[in-house]
C-alpha cells in the first residue's frame, strides 16, 4: 500500500520512491566524482610515505623503572660516601699518629732521722705537733686549679686530665689496700697500655735502676713492719696543667702525704704512733686517646720518704722506722720534704723541722 502522498495507483516504475526524496537535493557533479576516485598505495608507499594509522605510545613502566634505578644509584653513592667519610674521620677529632708510651723515670730518696723517731699514744696528738697540722684529710688537700682551655685542648679535656690525675693520687697514695701491698690493679687500670709492661715488671721484679721501682708508681709499706694507725691521711698538694705540644697535655702534681703508723702485731696494749712523710712530684702526659678512655702516662716520679734507713732497699716497698727506732748517724745533706728543694742524693737526712715537736 502506498504512503499518504503517493498516487492511488502507486508509484510509477522507475520513479524515485518516497525514501529517496530526502537525497534529491544532493547533486554529485563530475569534478567531485573524479576527485573521489579510489587510489590504493603500494606496499613501499605505505611503508615510507605514510605514518601508521595507530601511533605507538612508549610504555610508562619503562620510564618509571629507569627513574627508580637512578634514585637507587644516587642513594648507594651517598651511603658509600658517608661510610668512607666516617671511616676516615675519627669521631673525636683529627686522627693522630699513635706514639709509643714513654718509660717512667723514677727517683726514690729515703730520708733518715737524726735520732730517735718521736711517737705518741694517738695520731691526733702527733699531727697537731707536726708541720702537717694544717693539712687536709684525703684528696681534698689537692684542690683542682682554675680550668682553662689551651690552644689545642678544650676546657673539658683539661678538666678530664686533672680529674684523672687526682684519681691516680687517691689510688696510688691513699687507698688502704694499695698501701698495705694487697692490691695494684686500681693503679694499673689508670695507665696507658704502652706502660703496663714496665709497671708489671716494677711490681713483680722491682729494681733500684731508675726505671723499675714499684715505689715510683705507688706508695706501699712493708706489711710485716707497719700498719695504718689512722685512715685519715693528711695531704697538701698542687696541680698544674700545660700544653707541651699540639698533641700532648701535661699535668704536674707536687703533693706531700703524712701517714700515722704503728707496728704490726701490737694486740695487748696500743703501741705508740709515729708519723711517716712522703713527698711525691709526678708528671703525667695525655693525648686525645688517653683523655677519651680516662688513662694517663706517668713519665716522671720523684719521691722523698722518711723516716727510713738508708741501708734498706726502697724499690719494692717502704720500710718505715717507727716510734723509738733509730738509724746510724751520718749521711748526705739534710733534706726537708716540706720545702721545694729538689732531691739530688740517693739518701738524705730527715730535717728536725719535719718531725713532730715533743
Amino acid at each position: 500500500m502506498g504512503g499518504p502522498g503517493d498516487p492511488p495507483e502507486g508509484t510509477p516504475e522507475g520513479s524515485p520512491s518516497g525514501a529517496e526524496d530526502e537525497y534529491r537535493s544532493v547533486v554529485f557533479d563530475e569534478s567531485f566524482v573524479r576527485a573521489a576516485r579510489l587510489q590504493e598505495y603500494s606496499a613501499h608507499e605505505r611503508m615510507t610515505d605514510h605514518a601508521p594509522a595507530v601511533r605507538r605510545r612508549k610504555p610508562r613502566h619503562r620510564r618509571l623503572v629507569t627513574r627508580q634505578a637512578l634514585a637507587l644509584v644516587v642513594l648507594l653513592a651517598i651511603a658509600f660516601g658517608t661510610a668512607l667519610y666516617m671511616g676516615v674521620r675519627h669521631p673525636y677529632g683529627s686522627p693522630q699518629v699513635r706514639r709509643s708510651a714513654e718509660s717512667l723515670r723514677t727517683t726514690v730518696v729515703p730520708l733518715a732521722p737524726r735520732g730517735e723517731v718521736p711517737g705518741a699514744a694517738d695520731a691526733r696528738t702527733l699531727f697537731e705537733r707536726s708541720p702537717a697540722a694544717g693539712f687536709v684529710s684525703g684528696i681534698e688537700g689537692v684542690p683542682l686549679p682554675a680550668v682553662r682551655a689551651t690552644s689545642h685542648f678544650s676546657e673539658s679535656q683539661v678538666q678530664a686530665a686533672l680529674t684523672t690525675v687526682r684519681t691516680y693520687l687517691v689510688r696510688s697514695s691513699l687507698d688502704p689496700d694499695v698501701l698495705a701491698g694487697r692490691a695494684v690493679r686500681p693503679v694499673r687500670a689508670l695507665l696507658d697500655a704502652g706502660q703496663l709492661g714496665q709497671f708489671d715488671r716494677s711490681v713483680n721484679r722491682p729494681a733500684p735502676d731508675g726505671r723499675h721501682a714499684a715505689t715510683g708508681w705507688l706508695i706501699r709499706f712493708d706489711p710485716a713492719r707497719a700498719v695504718l694507725a689512722d685512715d685519715r691521711i693528711r695531704v697538701l698538694g698542687t696541680l698544674r696543667a700545660a700544653e707541651t705540644d699540639p698533641a700532648t697535655l701535661e699535668i704536674t702534681s707536687d703533693s706531700t702525704f703524712v701517714y700515722a703508723l704503728r707496728p704490726r702485731g701490737s694486740t695487748h696494749a696500743p703501741a705508740p704512733v709515729s708519723l711517716f712523710t712522703v713527698r711525691r712530684a709526678l708528671t703525667f702526659r695525655f693525648d686525645s686517646d688517653n683523655l677519651r678512655v680516662g688513662q694517663t702516662r706517668l713519665v716522671s716520679s720523684s719521691t722523698q720518704a722518711g723516716p727510713l734507713s738508708c741501708a734498706e732497699d726502697t724499690s719494692a716497698r717502704l720500710h718505715p722506722l717507727l716510734a723509738g727506732q733509730t738509724t746510724r748517724p751520718g749521711g748526705p745533706a739534710v733534706t726537708d720534704p716540706y720545702t721545694a728543694a729538689t732531691p739530688t742524693a740517693l739518701c738524705g737526712t730527715l730535717s728536725d723541722a719535719a718531725q713532730p715537736k715533743p
